[in-house]
């Protein structure tokens, strides 16, 4: 039953950094990626009779909401919706005293990160009448069980990197560990220089350090490649494609580091990583394409987390220097971007993806001041409130629509970015 819901759901289970996602062959993530999976039935939606037309029509001809008593009578509008949102998804995926959520048994390290983002993010709202002091331990804990530090389970010759970093999965005696994801290791570095802002805790910071040397270490150094540099999706020696997805978030994740240690190694990484994307995988269209193959076929799909990441490493990159250059092109990057990912396609994506591309877009926004702002952001949020919730909170995304933790924490750290201050996207 679950591997027939996973083939229905070849749309949702586009996953990052592979050209499957446009060809439909098999993707480089474990299957196992996004379970628990759980595909919802039309009785389920809080407004079954709403999810009718296109994103596009959908957001402009909304079904009335259901009238409730607030939960909590001091928050209202975004704060309130993450909240709910958040408290389904612990409710529903996290398995209590362990850290970790439901998986096979225990979740991927991608939902995993989204669902550490989430809580990041929720600690981050103003004025919020709960503490997430706990559950950003909790994450912190859960996240413990992915570190290896040597991938010594394996033989050697299985992996291009055995630097001390996190898994796919578990790692031993918990789990079975394995390949580690260079994407999935940047998000996770990335949030934990936001915790870091929060607990001013040296041993998070040093996490995020070792995580940036595993990034750095995997750059690739073969001069036989076409456009030499960037970094490979995985340390599979089978992983040879370069990707915007591993290198941009690496570059924001040095440019974040530079910023707290001014080390200039992290800043010179930064730049190095942001201009080989530029010059490997920049399309006519000023947009950013996947990835780059060792022979020079650039793989053309276009994603909206791929021009995020690199339009918040433009405007990272312009604080740290100065240089009106970076923030120029980010600025180039975002038009082209919004005049490209309408709702339809914004719609049409996992929301994982649009949750990236919103934070790096608002984070650029709390800088130049320019359109949309806040906008095409919140009418995504309301679309989804609308029209992909089911009763109990719970979000669904795909066709047919499925529930998930990826799609349930995406959500929440939507409705928790447009709850908070831009500063503290970063």
């Amino acid at each position: 039953m679950l591997l027939a819901a996973l083939a229905a759901c070849a749309a949702l289970l586009a996953l990052p950094g592979a050209a499957a996602r446009a060809a439909g062959t098999a993707s480089q993530y474990p299957s196992g990626a996004t379970r628990p999976l759980r595909l919802a039935r039309a009785s389920e939606f809080v407004h079954p009779t709403s999810r009718r037309g296109s994103f596009a029509a959908r957001a402009r001809h909304r079904s009335p909401r259901t009238r409730r008593k607030p939960r909590r009578p001091t928050l209202r509008g975004n704060p309130a919706r993450a909240l709910l949102a958040f408290e389904a998804m612990q409710q529903h995926y996290y398995i209590a005293g362990s850290g970790l959520y439901l998986g096979e048994p225990f979740s991927y390290l991608w939902p995993f990160s989204v669902a550490f983002a989430a809580t990041v993010s929720m600690d981050e709202i103003p004025h919020m009448p709960v503490s997430f002091a706990h559950e950003l331990q909790a994450r912190l804990v859960g996240l413990g069980s992915y570190m290896d530090t040597n991938n010594s389970s394996a033989p050697e010759g299985v992996y291009t990197s055995t630097l001390a970093a996190f898994d796919a999965a578990v790692a031993p005696p918990s789990g079975p560990g394995g390949t580690k994801y260079y994407d999935d290791n940047d998000w996770i570095g990335l949030e934990l220089l936001r915790a870091y802002r929060l607990t001013h805790s040296p041993a998070v910071l040093a996490s995020a350090e070792q995580v940036m040397a595993f990034e750095m270490a995997g750059w690739d150094t073969n001069a036989e490649h076409a456009c030499p540099g960037g970094i490979p999706f995985s340390n599979s020696p089978e992983n040879i494609d370069r990707n915007t997805v591993t290198t941009a978030p690496a570059a924001e994740l040095a440019a974040q580091l530079f910023r707290i240690t001014r080390n200039p190694q992290y800043l010179q990484f930064a730049e190095q990583a942001y201009e080989w994307v530029r010059r490997c995988l920049l399309t006519p269209s000023g947009l950013y394409a996947d990835h780059i193959d060792p022979t020079g076929v650039v793989e053309p799909m276009l994603w909206s987390y791929n021009q995020g990441t690199m339009i918040g490493t433009g405007t990272l990159l312009y604080q740290a220097t100065g240089n009106g250059a970076f923030l120029d092109e980010a600025r180039q990057c975002a038009h082209a971007a919004l005049a490209y990912f309408n709702p339809e396609r914004l719609g049409g994506e996992l929301p994982f993806f649009p949750s990236v591309y919103f934070r790096n877009v608002l984070y650029l926004d709390s800088i130049t001041h320019e359109p949309p702002g806040p906008k095409l952001a919140q009418a995504y949020a309301d679309n989804a409130w609308a029209n992909l919730r089911l009763g109990g909170n719970l979000f669904v995304a795909g066709s047919p629509p499925a529930a998930q933790l990826l799609v349930q924490a995406a959500i929440v750290q939507i409705y928790a970015l447009l709850s908070s201050p831009a500063s503290t996207y970063f």
